[in-house]
């Protein structure tokens, strides 16, 4: 069994910062690509960020440049650091995982966190 939870959600005005985290925890070897999704009303599922254990990232090009995903491989836990949030950021951010226990490779969700980008 694996558990992924998300933490640093909230209430923030358009321009501001918040950081999210994520810890996994439970049956895990190793942490392959950890992401970030999230979910806005009416829309479709998007991919924000990810991050490799060696270190490579994506983005989507709509948080290039004010939002950065790392991790602590030790810690089994990802951050996401968003700045200059917009309303349009506002959603339920989701924390996903491709974990190795036994051979076997698997995804993991968390429960998700809701951001609302708002004055």
């Amino acid at each position: 069994q694996v558990q992924l939870v998300e933490s640093g959600g909230g209430l923030v005005p358009p321009g501001g910062s918040l950081r999210l985290s994520c810890a996994a925890s439970g049956r895990i070897f190793s942490i392959r690509t950890m992401r970030w999704y999230r979910l806005a009303p009416g829309k479709e599922r998007e991919l924000v960020a990810g991050l490799t254990p060696g270190g490579n990232t994506n983005y989507a090009d709509s948080v290039k440049g004010r939002f950065t995903i790392s991790r602590d491989n030790a810690k089994n836990t990802v951050w996401l650091q968003m700045n200059s949030l917009k309303p349009e950021d506002t959603a339920v951010y989701y924390c996903n995982a491709d974990i190795l226990y036994n051979s076997v490779l698997s995804n993991y969700w968390g429960q998700g966190t809701q951001v609302t980008v708002s004055s």
